[in-house]
């Protein structure tokens, strides 16, 4: 890994000799549904761009440009790969620093190598008054050597938690863009569980490890503090090219307190029939949330919890009032019990809808043996056991996604 401000198009970088450069262009880009042109390359979206246009929504566009699931794949026999970025990282302010993005290399399929850049952007959060400041800072690259000298195929998956705008491609040999291959496209919606919070790498996210273990290319939906059934997200969904669809529902509704039961049921009908407007008969399973001990029966908001700042991790707590259940307002409880039956009513017209409970992937024995350490979000090694799980279930015989029927 190096720091440096070389332009995009020079022939070679410190330390190395007659590198050839590429700028990254979108035959070299898979997972990313839009790129917006920048001053310094391209900025992978996970929304399109009308959909980003109806909503101003900071978290949202946050946690859209972070590019989950979104890799740089090539074919070369180059030994050694370097990708220029500018990498835009969140940090709050008096709260422990968050860990740096990391770039997983995969070499024909096999992660390889991690590393990560040095500089970027900074977005500077004071949770007290919601005042954002950006601290700029310069370019940086990721940087891979020791490889194979043959042909083979590159992934290099872009950190889930920071924004990365894609200035150049270098290596000592010549790239080519891999063509598709025919493999089933899994589309997935849901939060920040879904996008990576707290997993250890991009390819290492839940939903990242399903998909392999699945055999299958993944579009990775999940957007921090922003899976809210909202219809600009259903209609990217529906109009994503996809083979299997899942979504994952609930966890944000609660913690922002966004609506009451009376909106969400409506709510989530009006989300599945948009989904089914562009993938009429395609396997769409709903999954609700996993266990979350301070949600499971007491309402919104979430609320950092500062008392814990001593501990040298921020907690969240729930806000809400456990009586005002009765008003309507959504617990995950009441949530899961909501998701159930509107699938049993759905599925009578649509066979293949199915539904999974989350506590399936993520329940009360996993919570004792591995708490979430923010009280909201899993761990690395938790990450690891719902992808496996989920995999299992969605992807194994008898599953919705199951290659044959069971």
């Amino acid at each position: 890994m190096n720091q440096h401000d070389d332009a995009p198009g020079s022939a070679t970088t410190p330390g190395t000799a007659a590198w050839l450069t590429r700028p990254v262009t979108a035959d070299l880009l898979r997972g990313a549904l839009d790129l917006e042109r920048t001053e310094h390359g391209l900025l992978p979206h996970r929304l399109p761009a009308r959909a980003r246009a109806q909503c101003a929504d900071r978290q949202l566009a946050t946690a859209e440009s972070q590019p989950s699931g979104v890799r740089v794949v090539f074919r070369t026999r180059a030994t050694a790969v370097e990708l220029e970025t500018l990498r835009t990282k969140m940090a709050y302010r008096g709260a422990p620093p968050r860990p740096d993005g990391v770039y997983d290399l995969l070499v024909d399929g096999r992660l390889t190598r991690q590393s990560g850049v040095t500089g970027g952007d900074v977005l500077m959060v004071d949770m007290s008054t919601g005042a954002v400041e950006t601290l700029p800072g310069p370019a940086g690259a990721v940087r891979f050597t020791g490889l194979p000298d043959r042909v083979k195929d590159i992934e290099i998956w872009l950190p889930h938690n920071e924004i990365t705008q894609l200035i150049a491609v270098r290596t000592d040999a010549p790239v080519e863009a891999v063509p598709e291959d025919g493999r089933t496209v899994w589309l997935h919606h849901g939060s920040s569980i879904s996008q990576g919070s707290d997993a250890a790498s991009p390819s290492t996210t839940w939903p990242a490890l399903a998909a392999s273990l699945g055999g299958v290319e993944l579009i990775n939906l999940g957007l921090g503090g922003a899976a809210l059934l909202d219809p600009f997200t259903a209609r990217a969904l529906r109009d994503t090219p996809a083979d299997l669809i899942s979504v994952k529902i609930g966890i944000n509704l609660v913690n922002a307190d966004l609506m009451r039961l009376r909106a969400f049921t409506p709510a989530v009908h009006g989300f599945l029939d948009t989904i089914r407007e562009g993938h009429p008969t395609a396997p769409l399973l709903v999954v609700s949330p996993i266990l979350c001990p301070i949600h499971e029966d007491t309402p919104g908001p979430s609320a950092p919890d500062y008392a814990t700042l001593s501990t040298g991790r921020l907690q969240l707590r729930a806000a809400g009032d456990p009586a005002e259940r009765a008003d309507g307002k959504l617990t995950l409880n009441v949530v899961r019990d909501e998701l159930s039956r509107i699938v049993g009513q759905r599925a009578a017209d649509d066979p293949n809808l199915r539904y999974l409970d989350g506590r399936d992937l993520y329940g009360a024995a996993d919570f004792a043996e591995l708490p979430l350490p923010d009280q909201l979000h899993p761990d690395a090694a938790s990450h690891l056991r719902i992808g496996e799980r989920f995999a299992a279930l969605a992807f194994g015989p008898g599953g919705p996604f199951a290659a044959e029927p069971a």
